[in-house]
């Protein structure tokens, strides 16, 4: 288990706890199962207050947390008959960018989503969850083809950004992330987006566009990560916390800014802490979504979701 600078004191008493585990596996004549579970309450304490106040950096850093659940964690824990599918038909396949055939609790679907990939060589080969154009050619594809057989659509955003390297610019990434805005606003079947971990910039976006957009709790949602704001605004990384702040990137900020229409909340000490809880949490407000999203008009659901996305934001108009 690896800890954040934060949990240090959950740290220390996982240490002893561990250490006296060992002693009683050891000498096992002496009794230390009063100790061992007046700790384990001590840490469930501590670990309580430590995730009750946390700073938005705080959340930042779980959404970034190295055994934080990914896109393919919650397909297999979640869905059933997954099938894979791959490519955009123009240039190749996009592995940042996954998606496929499945099932939710017997209900045909298409999810997408973007995947980081659980080690350095996965990460490597999923470009660390920031899709190309092909990526985002590729999810477009999927839609339709869900619209076409009449699959609603789940995408799990998990993404520090778009691919901003030349390559990516060149094979037109601004248009293929702007098409997808377009065509999801227009889908004719249910669309459920959910936060999973990282939600930067058009990114995220570009998946982002649903009947009901949703968050997990320690996740984030902005135009600009912490750091490159901080590098933008101070020329310096340095002020990547007050950047957090400003930013009013957290799941709360969004849902009290209405960006999004709900909050799944996690497992006490993230959702890395118990994943299983987690994927079962997730799964129950899919299906709830989903069941309540299929009982109104297609036409309607396309006039509500133009509807929401037009009231965001704040603005004054000033008198001529």
């Amino acid at each position: 288990m690896q800890f954040l600078d934060f949990e240090k004191p959950i740290e220390e008493l996982y240490t002893q706890l561990q250490k006296l585990k060992e002693m009683s596996a050891k000498n096992q004549q002496i009794d230390m199962s009063k100790s061992i579970q007046e700790l384990e309450e001590t840490i469930a304490a501590t670990k309580a207050q430590i995730y009750k106040n946390l700073t938005p950096w705080q959340r930042v850093q779980l959404s970034r947390h190295p055994e934080r659940p990914y896109t393919f964690y919650y397909i297999e824990k979640i869905f059933s008959n997954f099938t894979e599918l791959f490519g955009d038909r123009q240039v190749k396949d996009d592995k940042a960018m996954v998606g496929g055939m499945a099932e939710l609790d017997g209900a045909p679907v298409m999810v997408i989503g973007q995947q980081k990939g659980v080690n350095t060589k996965a990460r490597q080969l999923r470009n660390f969850g920031m899709a190309n154009p092909e990526g985002y050619r590729k999810a477009l594809r999927l839609m339709k083809m869900a619209e076409k057989f009449n699959r609603p659509i789940i995408t799990l955003i998990d993404t520090p950004g778009a691919y901003p390297g030349l390559e990516a610019e060149e094979r037109g990434q601004g248009e293929a992330i702007a098409r997808n805005l377009f065509e999801m606003v227009n889908l004719k079947v249910p669309v459920i987006c959910v936060i999973i971990g990282e939600g930067a910039s058009g990114g995220a976006l570009g998946i982002g566009i649903g009947d009901k957009v949703a968050m997990l709790e320690n996740t984030w949602y902005t135009v600009i990560s912490p750091e490159n704001c901080s590098t933008i605004l101070w020329r310096s990384w340095d002020y990547k916390v007050q950047a957090a702040e400003q930013l009013k990137l957290t799941s709360k900020d969004m849902k009290g800014f209405n960006l999004v229409d709900d909050v799944v909340k996690e497992p006490v000490g993230g959702a890395h802490g118990n994943p299983e809880a987690m994927a079962a949490t997730l799964k129950e407000y899919l299906v709830s979504s989903l069941k309540e999203l299929s009982a109104v008009d297609a036409e309607q659901r396309i006039e509500d979701r133009i509807t929401k996305f037009e009231k965001m934001g704040f603005y004054e108009e000033l008198p001529e």
